[in-house]
Order: structure tokens, then sequence, then C-alpha cells
């Protein structure tokens, strides 16, 4: 009998304490909300509970605090959800705990703590070396503290994690260069690097439809998703995913891995979802998004999320599909199947002969020119 396969678990942290104009997450003001954020952190707790009836003695992969900023968190809240998994699920010795971050002093200030209550991998929201840079995407730290902050984690943590973002409006190749040998410079040994995108509803959405701000132009977002990965690959870095760069496997984020290849994992906090094999097939779940609405809902039911939703093989196909290509180990042919995809499929065959894919007997894989337009290739496969 084959062991259960492995579980993540997320914890949705919503508040912040300013709302980034380019951010379409789930998120809240962290102002005059200390009773809520108490109650919330209890019902995180009541739910973590509720799903582990649900999945039974699975082996935990890994813990990962999103928001949000969950730095923001009090590190006994942190400490006691790390403790409250622990219990629930087995572990081995490689459990991975993330923790995403800001790096103003305030919230540096608490990575000792953090560190102290189980948190083994800090993901450090950089996003820019550059104070005029930072101001436009209304970040609320400095170039002086991003880089006070980095290498303060380095020193607390096993792991650390940089992520920033490029295509911004006036940025050249040149100083997006010198950007990332900076980031490598600072130690990290996990890149995040994310090109800008305009997400319907947000500030910089609303900004762009006024005329107030442009888009940068397509070409110079190709110019600088290339020097990424020139920059990267000669400092030593894999790009094992489309935009995340490791020193080797042991560096790679083993949460993301966990939606990446398709595992397993469980939701919790306002919004969260989840992806759980269960005897009546594969479910999908989405938490209440609203704090207080979240907190009634496993007041009264003991989970976060309402109606799961069974995912059929084709709509488990298509996610496999989705997030399978964005990794550099590709994804199986057993899992795409259902959308009739095979070696000798004409989708697969026209790709193929444009250098977009790259395909043997168990995977099939984007190519790094593939990988620079992904979204047409998975179109392309998924039509």
């Amino acid at each position: 009998m084959s062991a259960p396969p492995p579980l993540g678990v997320y914890i949705h942290w919503p508040y912040c304490a300013r709302i980034c104009p380019y951010c379409d997450f789930n998120v809240y003001r962290d102002r005059g909300r200390d009773a809520e954020k108490r109650a919330l952190a209890e019902a995180i707790a009541v739910d973590l509970e509720a799903q582990s009836r649900m999945t039974g003695p699975r082996r935990l992969a890994s813990i990962f605090f999103g928001g949000g900023t969950p730095s923001l968190m009090t590190p006994d809240q942190v400490a006691q959800i790390i403790d409250l998994c622990r219990r629930l699920w087995p572990q081995g010795d490689a459990l991975e705990i993330s923790l995403e971050a800001n790096p103003t002093d305030a919230e540096a200030d608490r990575f000792a703590a953090l560190s102290q209550a189980g948190v083994n991998r800090l993901s450090l929201g950089v996003q820019s070396l550059d104070d005029a840079q930072l101001a436009f995407l209304g970040r609320n730290h400095s170039a002086t503290e991003a880089h006070r902050a980095a290498i303060l984690a380095r020193r607390l943590f096993a792991r650390l994690s940089i992520d920033l973002i490029y295509a911004l409006p006036g940025q050249t190749e040149a100083g997006w260069r010198s950007a990332l040998n900076h980031a490598v410079d600072l130690g990290a040994e996990h890149i995040s690097p994310y090109q800008l995108t305009i997400e319907q509803g947000t500030a910089f959405d609303r900004a762009v439809r006024r005329g107030r701000q442009a888009p940068v132009e397509s070409e110079l977002a190709a110019r600088l998703y290339d020097a990424t990965q020139e920059v990267l690959s000669l400092r030593g870095y894999s790009a094992y995913e489309v935009s995340n760069h490791a020193l080797g496997e042991a560096a790679r984020s083993r949460h993301n891995l966990v939606y990446w290849r398709g595992e397993d994992y469980i939701g919790v906090g306002p919004g969260a979802h989840g992806r759980l094999t269960t005897p009546e097939g594969r479910l999908a779940t989405e938490a209440v998004p609203a704090v207080g609405a979240y907190i009634d809902q496993v007041l009264n039911t003991g989970l976060g999320f309402k109606n799961p939703e069974r995912l059929d093989g084709l709509e488990q196909a298509q996610e496999r599909l989705l997030m399978g290509l964005r990794l550099l180990e590709g994804v199986r042919w057993t899992e795409l199947a259902p959308l009739g995809l095979h070696p000798a499929d004409p989708r697969v065959r026209d790709l193929e002969s444009y250098g977009l894919v790259v395909w043997d007997g168990l995977r099939l894989r984007a190519t790094s020119d593939g990988r620079r337009i992904l979204d047409s290739v998975t179109r392309a496969l998924a039509a």
C-alpha cells in the first residue's frame, strides 16, 4: 500500500501596513484591529484542526505564512500555529516553514523572535533596491532598510528568498542587471523576479485607464526578462520555475513546489485556497474572503470554507498543464491525458516545430523560448 502524498499548509494573514498600488490580493489595512486579529488567529487554529480531520495523518512537507504581511503577526501567534501544525501532522526533519516579510526596520526587529518561533525560510519583499522605484511601488521601506533587513535575515534564517519587481517605468536594462547582482550579493539563495502586471481593480489599473500611467513596452519587458535569465544563470542560479531562481535544489521553495507539482495543500485564513485528494475525489476549497465572515464561518461550522468543489479529470488536467509547465521539469503525460495531449498530438507537434516545447516518454516541457510566452503556449495546448 502506497504512502499518502505529502501535505502543505498555507496560512493567509490579510493585514498590511499599506496597500500597494499593484496588489490585487485579499488584504486589509492593519490599523485598529487588535481584537479582530486575535479572533482571526483563534479561528485559524480551529480551521486547522478541522481540516486535519479531513486529511488524516499526512506527512507535513511545508508551512507557509503568506498574505498580506504575516511578519505583522506577533511571534507568539506564529509559534502557536507552527506548534499546532506539528501536533496535527507528522513531519520529517526537513520541514520547511516559510514566512513573507517586508524589510522595514520595525518588522526586521521581529526577525530573531520569528526565527525562534520556528520559521526557517524568510521570503523578503524587497521589490526594488532603488528609493525612487520603491516610492513608485508604494512601498513603506527604503533601499537602505531593505539592505539591512536582508543582511540580518541571512544571519537568522537557514534560507532567504528575495522578491524583486521589474518592468517599471523608467527602468533600464543596465539598472535592472545591477539590481539583480546587488540582490545576489546580499546572500539570498533564492530570488523571485516578477514582471509588473497591471491587475484589474488596483490603483495602478485605475491610473492606466485614466492615462496617468503606461505599462512598459513589451519589447523592453522581454529584454528585461532575458537579462534576468542571463545574470542569474551566470551567478549560479537555476531558473527552476518561470519566476523563481535558486542556488541548487535545496534552496528551492518546497511549498511553492507543492502548488506547481499538483500536490495537496490546505488553506486557512480569509480567502485561502486549498487542494485535497480524498476518497470522494480531488477537492478545491476556498475560504470565505472577508475577515469577519471567515471568523463567523469557522465559529459556526469549524471550517473556513463553505462548499468544496470536486474537480473532475479534465479540470485537474487543466490545472496540471497551467502549473506544471511553469517548472523546468515540466509535467507528466499521464497527468495531461484527459486533455488528449500526447507526443503525437498536432498541438504538441506544432509548438515543438517552433521550438517552444520539448518532450520525452515521461514529460512535456516548455523550452526557454516557450517560457517567455508561456501563457500563449498553455492556451494553445488547452485549446
